[in-house]
């Protein structure tokens, strides 16, 4: 705040005793840590004056250097003044979110703190540049290394993050502010520091929570470059861990989480986190539990406290007592049981002990995703997010590219069933190439189909290389984000389009061609009559469905458990639309976070779902219910049950499961 004339300003108080009568221009700029505002550096002068853009520089590179005074003096919080020194080293039991479910044990671990800047300014800017260009070389190679390591060769949703994540540490915007901060005179350390501390203000004043989330990627990076300009190693020394430890962080990004060893991280407790950060999607897929949102959980925890992770009811054991310990350690040896059927029965068919065969497919979004088919034994892939190949590129992918990368996908699935989902971009799922502008509400905004539609062009090259890639063999594709009929049509009319022109060229067409639509704006459930006229079968992606349905957004923590899918509303919903589908002979599917829980996927089952798609650690425990339940007996206690009072179905159906010995 640079003010000619403080007094003359609408926010100015006066207070006699501060004697500031005498002045009149005032310049204060933010003495920033980790993003949050510790104090204010402030200049009056007795005369009105401008402040220039070099003397707001200057000011703000000694607000760092008190910055960094403040943080290393390790002062003391009115907390730590209490009688016996804070905490006593008793039990302590904390709640969070589900983020990840699992259980473990192991000894508290906090996670090592950020990078401490000791030199701020330096002589040679030129210099400077030089360190920073070395060291982001490294970062780089580094974040390559841990690609090609064996958990990441597979794929799967969590190396599209770390290939994102990788995007953004080539941001050229990013780089060039920092360059930027160089020519003001500070060290390369100090620079990055310095833009580190204004993109967290800056994002720190987002009420979007995915941009607010974003900022813990950034933050990582951030930190990442700054170990290699210091010259320290960014990956942990196994040495100095236990064999098996629960990892405390207030909040990470998902190449912090990857630099600890798979083998000894048997958990992660976040202070903050959702179930859609970067690091969760990275847990999920490795199978690590994950607790978020669990307050007061660093100041609980002494290094090497014995700690108990319960990712299935999102609760924390802090030095439990002996009973919990050896109810958590019956309960392991369970649960070690249930893997070692989900093994046995890969190769069984899916089916209920009434006889009713359920299809359970996996969704994907990479060629190596297609190893999950043989692993999990799934019956095919019901959602293959072709949107992948146009995030995971520096440029659009033209026709040839795609073409190469779809036949790879039919070529691995062996016969196999894939379902091509056409680009879903936009909205919150941004291409490096493309410029477009930021929505308020990346879930309801210009995105998927919405885009296709208007840009005719990339939907047309997309189903052309659908086509080819098909070659004499059988394609399935569906559209997503449609809200209306007259939008299906316009996007079926581009695809006969494309295959008109394919049949003038004497190209090879598809053996057999099957296109369908997502329903996930509620809108379209209400135009199924005139729909189901058009399309060979509809898939329900209930991630956003229930969004729009609840008018809750998933993406904010603070609604992660407000609404149930379980709930009466939600249920008779799914139920209705099944039972339209099944009457107008239109095969019907579901695929969404819902599908891969055991409980849920049962109650889908209840409802007539008889295709499921989920992500491929679910295959697994989905398919051990299935094969411990009866199906008729299921819709029948369904049909019985009159009162829809209840917040959930949940209870009634667990208690179902229970007494019947389905395995949820």
């Amino acid at each position: 705040m640079a003010l000619q004339d403080a007094q003359s300003n609408p926010a100015f108080v006066y207070r006699p005793e501060t004697g500031e009568e005498i002045f009149h221009s005032l310049v204060g700029v933010p003495i920033l840590r980790g993003g949050r505002v510790t104090g204010v550096l402030a200049v009056q002068n007795r005369t009105r004056r401008h402040y220039t853009e070099e003397e707001i520089e200057t000011l703000e590179t000694i607000a760092m250097v008190i910055a960094e005074l403040i943080a290393g003096e390790n002062l003391i919080g009115i907390d730590e003044h209490k009688e016996g020194g804070g905490y006593a080293l008793l039990p302590v039991t904390l709640n969070g979110i589900r983020i990840s479910g699992g259980i473990a044990v192991g000894k508290a671990i906090q996670h090592e703190k950020r990078a401490q800047v000791l030199t701020l300014v330096a002589e040679d800017p030129e210099e400077e540049k030089n360190r920073l260009n070395l060291a982001v070389g490294e970062m780089h190679r580094s974040i390559d290394e841990m690609l090609e390591a064996k958990e990441m060769v597979l794929g799967g949703e969590h190396r599209e993050v770390l290939e994102t994540y990788r995007l953004f540490a080539e941001d050229a915007g990013w780089l060039t502010r920092i360059k930027e901060a160089i020519n003001t005179g500070l060290t390369a350390e100090a620079a990055v520091e310095k833009v580190r501390n204004d993109t967290q203000a800056r994002f720190g004043k987002q009420t979007n929570p995915y941009f607010r989330e974003r900022l813990h990627d950034f933050n990582d990076l951030a930190n990442r470059l700054l170990q290699h300009l210091l010259g320290k190693n960014s990956v942990i020394n196994r040495e100095y861990l236990p064999d098996k430890f629960i990892l405390f962080a207030r909040n990470m990004g998902p190449a912090e989480l990857l630099d600890y060893d798979r083998s000894q991280l048997s958990g992660l407790v976040l202070e903050g986190g959702s179930t859609t950060t970067h690091v969760a999607i990275v847990a999920r897929a490795l199978a690590i539990p994950v607790v978020g949102r669990v307050v007061g959980a660093l100041d609980n925890i002494e290094q090497m406290d014995m700690v108990i992770i319960d990712g299935n009811e999102a609760k924390i054991h802090i030095r439990p007592t002996d009973d919990i310990y050896q109810a958590y350690t019956n309960k392991m040896a369970v649960w070690a049981q249930r893997n070692a059927t989900y093994i046995s029965t890969r190769d069984l068919p899916a089916e209920t002990k009434d006889g009713i065969r359920i299809r359970l497919d996996i969704n994907a979004g990479l060629p190596s995703d297609l190893d999950h088919l043989r692993q999990t034994g799934a019956d095919g892939i019901g959602l293959y997010r072709t949107e992948i190949s146009f995030m995971d590129s520096n440029k659009f992918p033209d026709v040839n590219r795609q073409a190469d990368l779809y036949k790879r996908v039919i070529d691995g699935a062996n016969g196999k069933p894939v379902v091509f989902r056409t680009m879903d971009i936009g909205g919150d799922k941004r291409v490096p190439y493309w410029n477009s502008e930021k929505d308020e509400n990346p879930a309801m905004g210009w995105r998927a189909v919405r885009i296709s539609l208007d840009k005719p062009t990339l939907m047309r090259h997309q189903m052309r290389a659908l086509i080819r890639a098909a070659g004499e063999r059988d394609l399935s594709l569906m559209f997503p984000m449609v809200t209306e009929v007259s939008e299906f049509d316009a996007a079926l009319n581009l695809l006969n389009t494309e295959l008109d022109r394919a049949k003038q060229k004497r190209k090879k067409l598809p053996n057999e061609l099957s296109v369908g639509t997502m329903l996930e704006v509620p809108a379209l459930a209400f135009q199924l009559p005139s729909l189901l006229k058009r399309t060979d079968f509809i898939a329900v992606g209930t991630n956003d469905l229930f969004q729009f349905f609840f008018a809750s957004d998933r993406s904010n923590p603070d609604l992660a458990n407000r609404y149930d899918p379980m709930s009466p509303a939600a249920l008779s919903f799914l139920h209705d639309l099944v039972n339209t589908c099944l009457k107008a002979n239109v095969p019907v599917s579901l695929c969404g976070e819902i599908a891969g829980e055991p409980l849920e996927a049962m109650a889908l089952i209840g409802l007539g779902f008889r295709h499921l798609s989920m992500a491929p650690t679910s295959i697994g425990p989905v398919k051990s219910m299935v094969r411990s339940l009866s199906a008729s007996d299921l819709e029948q206690h369904l049909e019985s049950l009159t009162d829809f009072s209840e917040l959930s179905m949940r209870r009634i159906l667990r208690t179902f499961a229970t007494n019947n010995s389905v395995m949820i």
